[in-house]
Order: structure tokens, then C-alpha cells, then sequence
């Protein structure tokens, strides 16, 4: 390199000596680092990749669960599951859970975040409090519902002064796993909310305050558009759990699929096609189609992130 007043000249020589010297740094750096990511790709591909690939095989074969020889069926286990009316009735039962869910625990996430938020005394308490029943197992929290909404000795009745059938009629059913299911997890889409409000800084809203703005226009104006990101992701991430809603409604029906089946939910007749039944090849196509589902609304949610993220630059 020589310098010629104030210009500095890069010799071609020295440039093509220095290349293969970065080349080589990158290429053991990527190999340390493979040995830190190893663990975690094997693991991956162990728990994940593998089943997936030998579901999706044994979807196209007429494999039960006694393990004799499977037969190449083609696509036949798919054809029987789109003209099955029960599998859609399952389908219809979790999207209905999802429909409900993910609004109500959106707003209420947000409304107990601002509550926790603003709130002087006692906050540590009200945090504590609001996050808790996510900590609990799935099958200890709908126990524990399962208990208040029984009837006549339920406290939910007690309290309400109802004589509400919430478990054995199918028009109250799914509405008790919904409530089950807000108590339960509303406190992961609480904690998002409220490390979120935490980030927002402290000056827009002293701006605000000095215009003039009330809180509701701040809230309108600043909280609302600054949350619009957390929101997305919660929204999202409740659409996934809730589509693949089981754990609560099978415990709290006793390991049943409900009064007429109303809270049977797909994951649930997939379980029931394969270890009742005994027909894996076909539950392994339910569990394939329930995947390309779910895997459409996650893509769904990335495009309509990356839109949003194009039109605001």
C-alpha cells in the first residue's frame, strides 16, 4: 500500500493475498463453531426431522400399532381423511377453541400488562400473581377447573348462583376449556406485553403530557402503535398453541371426547385414529395434514410481517 498525497493505493497483489486469508478464518470459525451447534442439530434431527420423515412414510402405508408388515397404500389414507366427516368436525372444534381464545387472551394480556404496569403498590405482587398459573402442568390446571366447574358442588355455581351443566353439555363444553385455558396462559402473553411496555420510552409520553394529551389518546397515539409488533407475535404464537388445543380438554372430560363429541379437537382424533383404533398409517395422514395446516399459518404470519415491514420503510 502507498500513499500519494492523500490518496492511499491498494496494491492488487496485496488484495489477492488478503482474501485468501479471510476465507481461511472464516472457514475455521465455522468449524469451532460446529462443534457448539452439533449437539443441538443432532438432537434436532433425532427428535424432530426423523419423526416427521417416518410419519410422513407411514402415512402413505396401512402400519397399526401391533407393528406387522405395512402395505403401501399410496394415498388412500388421505383420500379417507378429506371425505372424513369426523375429522373435519375435529378441525372445526379446534379452530372454533382458536377463534376464541386468541382474541380474549390478546386483549386480556394487554389490559393486566398496563394494570401491572402502572400500578404503585404491590407490584411485584400483582406480576407474581398474573404469571403463576402459567407455571402450573396442564393436567394440575384442568384438574383443578374441572373441580370448580363441577356441578353442584362447583364453586363457579356456587358463586354465581348458576346451576350450570359447564361439563356435560355440549353447549358449555368448549366455553369451560376457553376459560380454563385464559386462566392458565394468559400469563406468557402478559410477560411479553409487560417487557414491552417497559421498552417504551418514558419521554413520548412527558411530550404527550405537555400537549396537552389525556391518557387515552396516549394510550390510542403511543402504547397502541408502539405494542403493534408484541402483538403480532402473540397473536401468533396463540393461534399455533391453540390449534393444537388437548392436554386440558382431554383431562378435564375425563379422557373423553366431551358430551357429543363438542370438545373433541383434532390432536385428540389423531391420538384416538392411532392408539384406539390402532390404525397409525392413518392417523400419521391426519398428522400430516393437521401439519401442512398449521405450517400455512405460520408462513401466513411471515409474509404478512414482512409486508407490514416493507410498506413502513
Amino acid at each position: 500500500m502507498t500513499a500519494t498525497g492523500a490518496q492511499t493505493v491498494l496494491h492488487p497483489a496485496r488484495v489477492g493475498a488478503a482474501a485468501p486469508a479471510a476465507s481461511v478464518r472464516r472457514r475455521q470459525g465455522l468449524q469451532h463453531g460446529g462443534w457448539f451447534v452439533a449437539p443441538f442439530v443432532a438432537l434436532f434431527a433425532l427428535f424432530v426431522v426423523w419423526p416427521l420423515l417416518r410419519g410422513l412414510y407411514l402415512s402413505f402405508t396401512d402400519a397399526n400399532v401391533s407393528g406387522d408388515h405395512a402395505s403401501f397404500v399410496g394415498l388412500d389414507n388421505y383420500r379417507e381423511a378429506l371425505d372424513d366427516p369426523l375429522m373435519w368436525e375435529a378441525l372445526g372444534h379446534s379452530a372454533y377453541f382458536t377463534l376464541l381464545v386468541v382474541p380474549c387472551i390478546t386483549v386480556l394480556a394487554f389490559l393486566l400488562a398496563m394494570l401491572a404496569h402502572h400500578i404503585e403498590r404491590g407490584k411485584w405482587l400483582w406480576r407474581l400473581c398474573f404469571f403463576l398459573p402459567f407455571l402450573l402442568p396442564s393436567t394440575v390446571a384442568a384438574n383443578l377447573w374441572q373441580w370448580l366447574f363441577n356441578p353442584g358442588t362447583g364453586m363457579v355455581d356456587h358463586v354465581l348462583g348458576l346451576e350450570t351443566p359447564w361439563l356435560t353439555d355440549k353447549s358449555y363444553a368448549m366455553l369451560a376449556v376457553v376459560i380454563t385455558t385464559l386462566w392458565w396462559t394468559v400469563g406468557f402473553s402478559f410477560l411479553l406485553y409487560l417487557a414491552a411496555l417497559q421498552g417504551i420510552p418514558a419521554h413520548l409520553y412527558e411530550a404527550a403530557a405537555l400537549d396537552g394529551a389525556g391518557a387515552w389518546h396516549r394510550a390510542v397515539r403511543i402504547t397502541l402503535p408502539m405494542l403493534r409488533n408484541i402483538t403480532g407475535l402473540v397473536v401468533a404464537l396463540q393461534v399455533l398453541a391453540s390449534l393444537q388445543v388437548f392436554d386440558q380438554a382431554v383431562v378435564m372430560q375425563d379422557f373423553g371426547p366431551g358430551p357429543e363429541g363438542s370438545t373433541r379437537a383434532l390432536v385428540q382424533y389423531t391420538l384416538e385414529q392411532g392408539f384406539t383404533s390402532y390404525r397409525v398409517g392413518y392417523a400419521s395422514a391426519i398428522s400430516i395434514i393437521f401439519f401442512v395446516i398449521i405450517a400455512a399459518v405460520a408462513l401466513v404470519r411471515m409474509w404478512l410481517l414482512r409486508t407490514r415491514e416493507e410498506d413502513g420503510r
